[in-house]
């Protein structure tokens, strides 16, 4: 029998970065900075506790830094992130319906230190709301998926057609469209369809944008928004119009509402310029005016290994 191969995603240590080449630090806090040491610390160590687990077991693995990895992942049984969400979303943009992820919450946030150091800064360190694991049950979790006593979940990404021309990567959590500059208005027009023909009437806009969020991507930018939770396994997308202009579209229906996974999302740009921001700010696909984007929970699902408290 083949051994198994797992591919460990790993988050850079320079995203805590305080101090430049030449030794100064970009803060002059000895808290912020004891804070970021200290976070850059314990992620090192959850690493080598994750890898020192790996070697014990039966399975093939190799270790690799997300920001080194550019390429769709394939040819292995199991993604394992260490990191946070972030690790978790950019391994997602890189893999099929086929290879399972278990995201490893690298460096949890601290109650009690948030509430020490609330009067100094946020002390906030990673929610990680995807990752099932921490140090702490790690092995547990990776011997029951070895052993297939858990399964993952299904998760609903969000597939973006411009002009009918299906877009490289899926979205795990939400999508923005939006102008490039953010002081700038944002005009376009969307509508609901369903089985290729309108189901909702014609909404025109003028605002910051429009975010569409999946059902795990709710918890997120889309609640900070007004938007609600919604069940993590939920194939429907729920939109909101960011910041309408028009009084009277502030207090509309239209401008917010869900997606039902029968139906999809037509929406047409009216600016010069603009952009389909997928997962965040990192990636993103331009647009440009006359454009039509056309948005769906039709993308492959991503299959992931979730806390037991948003599956229950």
């Amino acid at each position: 029998m083949a051994r198994r191969k797992l591919l460990l995603l790993l988050k850079p240590f320079d995203v805590y970065t305080v101090r430049q080449s030449n030794g100064i630090s970009h803060t002059t806090n000895p808290l912020i900075l004891q804070h970021l040491e200290n976070r850059c610390k314990v992620h090192k160590d959850a690493i080598n506790f994750c890898q020192d687990i790996l070697s014990k077991k039966p399975i093939e693995w190799e270790p690799v830094f997300r920001n080194n990895l550019s390429r769709p992942i394939r040819n292995v049984d199991l993604v394992v992130t260490v990191g946070g969400d972030g690790t978790l979303l950019q391994a997602g943009h890189l893999i099929d319906d086929s290879i399972p992820v278990l995201g490893v919450n690298s460096d949890p946030t601290r109650g009690e230190e948030v509430d020490m150091l609330s009067n100094e800064f946020d002390a906030s360190r990673s929610k990680g709301y995807l990752c099932a694991a921490t140090v702490n049950n790690f092995e547990q979790l990776l011997d029951n998926i070895l052993e297939g006593k858990t399964v993952p979940s299904n998760l609903s990404r969000i597939l973006i057609r411009v002009n009918s021309k299906s877009l490289p990567t899926f979205a795990l959590n939400d999508i923005l469209i939006a102008h490039p500059c953010p002081a700038m208005v944002s005009r376009f027009s969307f509508k609901i369809k369903s089985d290729g023909m309108p189901c909702s009437p014609l909404v025109n806009c003028r605002s910051s944008g429009l975010r569409v969020s999946t059902a795990a991507g709710s918890s997120a930018a889309m609640l900070s928004a007004g938007g609600f939770i919604m069940p993590i396994l939920s194939h429907d997308l729920q939109y909101m119009v960011r910041e309408p202009i028009s009084p009277a579209a502030a207090t509309s229906s239209l401008i917010h509402g869900l997606v039902k996974s029968d139906q999809s999302m037509e929406a047409m740009w009216f600016c010069k310029e603009g952009f389909v921001y997928i997962d965040g700010s990192h990636v993103f696909f331009s647009i440009q005016n006359g454009d039509v984007i056309e948005i769906s929970s039709k993308a492959p699902a991503l299959k992931v290994f979730l806390p037991p408290n948003l599956v229950y």
